[in-house]
């Protein structure tokens, strides 16, 4: 399953922080060979200020207690680094922390910043110094405390670019604290300065939206109302069409968002052609499943390509997530996908023909003739379905739902005087005018 692992196309779209909870998962799987995996995770802390985490890391893989010269070395370093900026930012963090001086602080910037110079000599090298602190904090690993810092830089940064990156950071550090409601509010954030008109170039708005919805999948999946947020986002045009210009690999998650959301079953036929229009580019289990069902209606490809489905899921660190229910690991998301793509074949199957044997769409759907016989009967029961089963000959009998002649008939007459009436006002009403005006 590892041919269907995405994080080789999805990490390059991340801040490396958020690349760890990924390998996390993938070494819980046993994807990858452990060591593999452990290396990865001492490159990736190469470039952080993450040193001890490093070094035991290093002392796992390696199975020694010594670690190299150049780890010790680094360690130094970022001890002396840490402590420069916190004696830098000291002037302005002990104004933030404290209570009442705060509440002096108002939405006019240049106010702060100018009663910040006056009153406390807290100036611009001050406010520098608390972003390379927040973002030094950041690189150790300190989220929270990045978050609060950054958080207040930017009620005093007046500098878009800096403000922007002091954003990205500060969502970040809200999604690896995994405090989905505040990471929502700081993505709806960041997509309204990105979709302004005054951002940067065209090209660089297209690469911060291909970043923020690789971002936004840690907090769509998490979030309980994420299967509508990841809709209401990448089915955006601005946002699908990123997609179709350098993320394909996201289709898999918008394509599973719509499998499983009962409730947004109308984006299913934008969905289908826009997988239909990405074959050349992009294909997994996933959208494979859909395109032998809706396009191709091939059935057997469907229920081969859902098989692998359920191991894609399993093994997708934002699909596959595993939810703890008392002594017992269990995946709902596979659980719901399952069931929806069991759905759709069953609803495909039915266009298509009217008399179904129950036994041969049992082994469609991958079930038991008992099995399929009941969930048919209570879906027929809880849907619109016009269908009943003769159980003495073990089939579906799919009802008309064709009008007849009289039926039609009235279902067109309807509302015809009022459109009658309509029609002669909007003819009336300019020649009583011009006569008027005679």
């Amino acid at each position: 399953m590892a041919t269907h692992d995405l994080t080789s196309r999805i990490a390059p779209h991340l801040d490396r922080h958020l690349v760890f909870p990924m390998l996390e998962f993938l070494q819980d799987r046993q994807l990858y060979d452990d060591g593999e995996i452990l290396k990865a995770k001492i490159e990736l802390l190469s470039q952080t200020n993450m040193v001890d985490y490093a070094m035991d890391i290093h002392k796992t893989l390696y199975h020694t207690e010594d670690v190299p010269q150049d780890m010790v070395d680094r360690r130094v370093e970022v001890v002396a680094r840490l402590k420069s900026l916190e004696e830098a930012a000291a002037p302005l963090i002990s104004f933030l922390q404290n209570a009442t001086l705060v509440q002096e602080l108002r939405p006019d910037k240049q106010y702060n910043l100018q009663m910040l110079q006056d009153r406390f000599q807290i100036g611009p090298d001050q406010i520098e110094a608390l972003y390379q602190y927040a973002k030094f904090q950041f690189e150790c690993g300190n989220y929270s405390g990045a978050a609060d810092y950054l958080y207040q830089y930017r009620a005093l940064c007046t500098n878009n670019d800096r403000g922007l990156s002091a954003l990205w950071g500060k969502l970040a550090a809200e999604i690896l604290m995994q405090n989905w409601d505040v990471a929502l509010e700081e993505l709806n954030h960041l997509k309204d300065i990105i979709d302004s008109k005054n951002f940067a170039s065209p090209l660089n708005q297209l690469q911060n939206r291909i970043w923020l919805m690789h971002w936004s999948l840690f907090i769509f999946f998490n979030h309980e109302n994420g299967r509508n947020g990841i809709i209401d986002l990448f089915f955006q045009d601005r946002y699908l069409n990123a997609i179709q210009t350098n993320a394909h690999h996201l289709l898999r998650y918008v394509a599973t968002a719509v499998i499983v959301n009962k409730r947004r079953r109308n984006m299913l036929k934008e969905l289908i052609k826009v997988i239909q229009q990405e074959l050349h580019s992009y294909k997994d289990p996933i959208t494979e499943f859909l395109e032998s069902l809706y396009i191709n209606y091939d059935f057997e490809g469907a229920q081969k390509k859902l098989k692998e489905c359920e191991q894609v899921i399993l093994n997708d660190p934002f699909l596959g997530k595993r939810v703890e229910d008392g002594n017992f690991a269990t995946v709902p998301l596979r659980d719901e996908f399952l069931e929806n793509a069991r759905l759709f074949i069953f609803e495909t199957y039915c266009r298509i023909h009217r008399c179904i044997d129950i036994s041969l769409l049992a082994e469609e759907l991958s079930m038991t003739y008992d099995d399929a016989e009941r969930w048919i009967m209570n879906l027929v029961r809880s849907s619109k379905l016009d269908a009943k089963i003769d159980s003495v000959a073990g089939t579906v009998i799919m009802e008309s739902t064709h009008l007849n002649v009289y039926e039609q008939i009235i279902e067109s007459m309807k509302n015809l005087d009022m459109r009658t009436r309509l029609l002669a006002k909007n003819v009336l009403e300019p020649a009583q005018v011009i006569q008027t005006a005679r």
